[in-house]
């Protein structure tokens, strides 16, 4: 009986940690404008914007992709951070792997997160001409 009592306890501490902290974290809006080329190696560099608490901050992203990796493309993306509790969880490595194909332009919508727990969920436009079967990453800073 002891032992069951100690998880218990163990297992109610958990999860109020869990829930305090939760209901900390807070959620913002980015806009992100990638420009991508590549020829098996690829790259990828743009900025953005956070909004977060009624402030704006500055964003510049890049990253690599590796794969078949084909064109260039510009993509437009916007929408929500979550699980955030300042600014600066939003920078970060964000990792993906992925498929797609753009020949003049096409919907993209992606969900990422970072060693520190944010989570981007994006949408937009892709316009360009591009190829992908690939793993990428992205690192999001402040400027």
């Amino acid at each position: 009986m002891k032992m069951s009592s100690a998880i218990r306890a163990a297992l109610l501490a958990l999860t109020a940690f869990a829930f305090v902290s939760s209901a900390h974290a807070d959620s913002g809006t980015v806009s992100l404008t990638i420009y991508k080329a590549g020829w098996v190696i690829g790259g990828s560099g743009g900025e953005g914007t956070l909004n977060f608490h009624g402030r704006s901050y500055a964003l510049s992203a890049g990253g690599l992709d590796y794969g078949l990796v084909f064109g260039g493309s510009k993509t437009v993306l916007r929408g929500r951070v979550s699980n955030i509790n300042s600014p600066s969880d939003v920078a970060g490595v964000y990792g993906a792997a992925g498929a797609g194909l753009a020949v003049g332009g096409g919907a993209r919508a992606i969900v990422l997160t970072n060693q520190k727990g944010a989570v981007l969920e994006l949408s937009g436009r892709q316009i360009g001409l591009m190829a992908n079967l690939d793993l990428s990453g992205l690192a999001i800073t402040l400027r």
